[in-house]
């Protein structure tokens, strides 16, 4: 009772009124929003002492950003009511003149400590399961991909059929630490809008030009000084004949790194060489000025004929990484050639169709207006050329045309959206040279310096040819390779 009383008698003076006044929904309000931010901090203080915060950029944003903000919001409520009520009672002569004690028999002391206890016992159930549910699910691809982008259709579908379809989006969009984050959300808000307005342009347009350097994210895994030496490549190929003849081709392709010689990788991102080029166009399709820096400390600049040094200012300057060549390493769209042989050399397509190489990329390359029309179209039309070209093929082998039919449908679907306005070679891809220029905006025998020198065009400075389009290549039978998985042109 001694100590009931001093403290009474210590606080009671500006206290009293205080618990008193807080017994109003505003400040109750600030209270729960005190409490549950409270909460939520001490649930992540421990995972962000473990170095989660750091790998996750969710966390950090929802620690430093969001709850602070939640806390300082509910202090400010608490304040808020008490005043508002002050004002009400005076107002209305109802304020008492003589306040009950702080003692456990004062019906308001109590009523806040219930509302606190209450308070606190929810929040810590709710909060341990949201804060793991919320992060895994920002985390997700599906949150990435279908809940808030849903105009990212074209890069989501290549997306889950990558080499990197397990990899979570923000492990490369975003990477490790809250500021990126931060960055790449500020940078984006034009997009809620644009989305929300539907003022979006069709395609979207790529490079994606604050995207975050690849070496604090494509390094993480794909560890510089562990490129290796060289790798032997197979090219599957089937030609228009009525026969589809399948033909090889084998490259030997100089990565290099690693201490095995320079290679492309070394060339281009060895230890202390530095590449810088100018773009004249948006998509860095047409590169008329590069200079190399190598590790020895020299410069040399390269540029074409029509490039005026005066106009060097006016344009962009971009520093070379892994981005200028590997720019769809997760969201490779085909041309369809390319995915026919694939299907083809995977089996999914029945090369032992008359033509159906030559059909099938004709079918592809026909207009349609949504993937319902592709789906509609293709497979009676592919029906209908070897019911009425070969119909004893037809009789025999019907099944294996609709099942032909249904991958061609496949390949338009994830290469092809009419809505988004993204057609076969909308996206180029810059690895290799068939497809899209790629290494030909540099490697052209156009880039010359001062002295003479050239950007070289020689094919062995990147690979070796073993083997061009051969039917079965001898290099591979003597390497004691039977078969082959297509190669995957990325």
């Amino acid at each position: 009772m001694r100590t009931e009383h001093s403290f009474a008698n210590k606080f009671g003076g500006w206290l009293t009124p205080l618990v008193y006044l807080s017994s109003n929904w505003i400040s109750l309000l600030g209270v729960v929003a005190v409490t549950t931010s409270a909460i939520f901090w001490l649930l992540l203080l421990p995972i962000s002492f473990g170095g989660a915060e750091v790998r996750n950029p969710y966390l950090g944003i929802l620690g430093f950003l969001l709850l602070p903000g939640f806390f300082l919001c509910g202090l400010l409520l608490i304040p808020v009511g008490i005043w508002v009520r002050f004002r009400k009672e005076h107002a209305r002569g109802t304020y008492p003149a003589v306040l009950p004690p702080l003692d456990l028999k004062n019906v308001h002391l109590r009523r806040l400590l219930v509302f606190i206890a209450v308070a606190t016992f929810v929040n810590i159930i709710i909060a341990s399961q949201t804060v793991y549910q919320a992060v895994t699910y920002m985390d997700s691809v599906t949150f990435c991909g279908e809940t808030c982008h849903t105009v990212m259709q074209p890069e989501f579908t290549a997306y889950q059929n990558s080499p990197h379809s397990r990899v979570e989006c923000v492990k490369c969009h975003i990477g490790p630490g809250a500021s990126w984050f931060v960055k790449s959300k500020l940078s984006g808000i034009w997009q809620v809008f644009a989305v929300t307005f539907h003022t979006y342009q069709r395609p979207i347009p790529t490079p994606v030009e604050n995207l975050r350097p690849a070496r604090e994210t494509c390094e993480t895994c794909h560890w510089p000084e562990r490129y290796g030496g060289d790798r032997l490549r197979i090219i599957d190929r089937f030609s228009d004949n009525e026969t589809n003849l399948h033909t090889k081709t084998v490259l030997l392709m100089h990565i290099g790194g690693a201490g095995r010689g320079p290679g492309i990788h070394g060339t281009h991102l060895g230890p202390g060489v530095v590449i810088r080029y100018t773009p004249r166009d948006r998509a860095r399709q047409e590169i008329p000025w590069v200079e190399y820096n190598d590790n020895k400390g020299h410069s040399t600049v390269f540029a074409t004929a029509d490039f005026k040094t005066a106009r060097a200012g006016d344009l962009p300057v971009r520093v070379m990484d892994c981005m200028d060549c590997h720019n769809r390493p997760t969201h490779t769209l085909e041309l369809p050639e390319r995915a026919v042989d694939r299907a083809m050399a995977l089996g999914e397509i029945s090369s032992s169709l008359p033509f159906v190489k030559k059909v099938g990329v004709d079918l592809l390359r026909c207009s349609y207006h949504s993937h319902a029309e592709a789906e509609a179209t293709i497979p009676p039309t592919l029906e209908r050329y070897y019911k009425e070209h070969y119909p004893d093929v037809y009789a025999k082998s019907r099944t294996e045309i609709l099942r032909s039919a249904r991958v061609l449908v496949a390949i338009f679907e994830r290469n092809v959206f009419p809505e988004m306005k993204v057609s076969w070679g909308t996206y180029p891809n810059n690895i290799g040279h068939t497809d899209f220029t790629g290494c030909f905006r540099c490697h052209d025998d156009a880039h010359v310096s001062k002295d003479g020198r050239k950007i070289t065009q020689d094919c062995s400075a990147c690979h070796e040819l073993l083997a061009v389009e051969e039917p079965s290549p001898k290099i591979l039978t003597e390497l004691g390779i039977r078969d082959s998985t297509p190669s995957t042109e990325r």
